[in-house]
């Protein structure tokens, strides 16, 4: 698995409240594999985890979201924990961000609650996707097809439940970031026009 991702780029896009282990160790495997990984949000400096309901680590924050751009990356990966997405659903700059990379083909990982920020993004409709199962509802009034697997990829979107999914999470980020396209699936115009 080492250096399949040499070369690529990969966002870790997170708020205050995110799962520290569903950032922690996909970011880690992503970087023995050879990406370079960088950690953004909306909090300035530092951005803390949590482990389940207590406080874990504060990790600093390579870029700002006001300062980042989508084009500057290969891959986004959206962990979990509930408050990290509630709270990046609500912020424009955050959703626009994560609309990009489908809009522009870019494969895309999301654990546990992170799937909140595909349908944020208008992009869960038509995937087979999976989620915490608090989700299951959620996903499927934005059009997509909910299952209950450890790990299920469709067209460069991979989603896993829950932290006991990681090793398989991890395997299918890394073969499809290494594949590096969403197989021609698109949300916005920019897609269209390339069909067109």
């Amino acid at each position: 698995m080492a250096n399949d991702l040499k070369g690529k780029r990969v966002a870790v896009l997170v708020a205050d409240g995110f799962e520290q282990v569903e950032m922690t160790k996909p970011r880690k495997a992503l970087d023995e594999a050879g990406a370079e990984t960088d950690l953004i949000s909306p909090a300035g400096g530092e951005v803390q985890g949590w482990d389940h309901f207590e406080k874990g680590d504060k990790f600093p924050v390579d870029v700002e979201l006001n300062d980042a751009d989508a084009n500057n990356y290969d891959a986004l990966l959206l962990p979990g924990g509930v408050a990290n997405p509630d709270q990046l659903r609500m912020i424009p700059e955050a959703v626009e961000f994560v609309k990009r990379f489908f809009e522009d083909g870019k494969p895309v990982a999301a654990i546990c609650h992170g799937p909140w920020m595909v349908l944020e993004a208008d992009a869960a409709r038509g995937r087979t996707v999976t989620s915490w199962p608090s989700l299951k509802t959620d996903l499927r009034n934005a059009g997509a097809k909910w299952v209950d697997q450890e790990v299920v990829s469709d067209h460069g979107l991979v989603t896993s439940r829950k932290p006991d999914d990681i090793p398989a999470f991890n395997q299918k980020m890394i073969e499809e970031f290494s594949s590096g396209a969403l197989a021609g699936q698109g949300t916005g115009a920019r897609q269209e026009q390339r069909r067109g």
